[in-house]
C-alpha cells in the first residue's frame, strides 16, 4: 500500500511540474505574441482614438460651415438676381 501511494504521489509532482512548466510556455508565448501584435500595430500607423474623435469634430464643424456658407451664397445669388431684374425693368421702362 505504501508503494502504491508513493508511486501516487510522485506522479502527482510529475504533474503538477508538467502543469507549471506548460504554464511557463504559455507565458512565454503570450508575450511574444504581444510584442509581435504591438510591433505590427505601431507599423500600421493606426490613429489613436483621441485623434480620431479629434478629427471627427472637425469634419463636424467644417460641415456645418459649409452649409452655413451655402445658404448664404443662396441669399447673395436671390439678392443679385432679383438686383438684375430690377435694373432690366429700368432699362425697359427708360426706352
Amino acid at each position: 500500500m505504501q508503494a502504491n501511494n508513493r508511486i501516487f504521489d510522485d506522479f502527482a509532482k510529475v504533474l503538477t511540474s508538467a502543469a507549471g512548466a506548460a504554464q511557463g510556455v504559455r507565458d512565454e508565448i503570450d508575450a511574444v505574441v504581444k510584442n509581435q501584435m504591438e510591433r505590427l500595430l505601431k507599423d500600421m500607423e493606426l490613429v489613436t482614438r483621441d485623434e480620431f474623435d479629434a478629427v471627427m469634430a472637425m469634419a463636424v464643424r467644417a460641415r456645418e460651415e459649409n452649409e452655413t456658407l451655402e445658404a448664404r451664397l443662396a441669399g447673395l445669388e436671390d439678392t443679385i438676381a432679383s438686383l438684375l431684374i430690377d435694373k432690366k425693368a429700368e432699362n425697359s421702362d427708360a426706352k
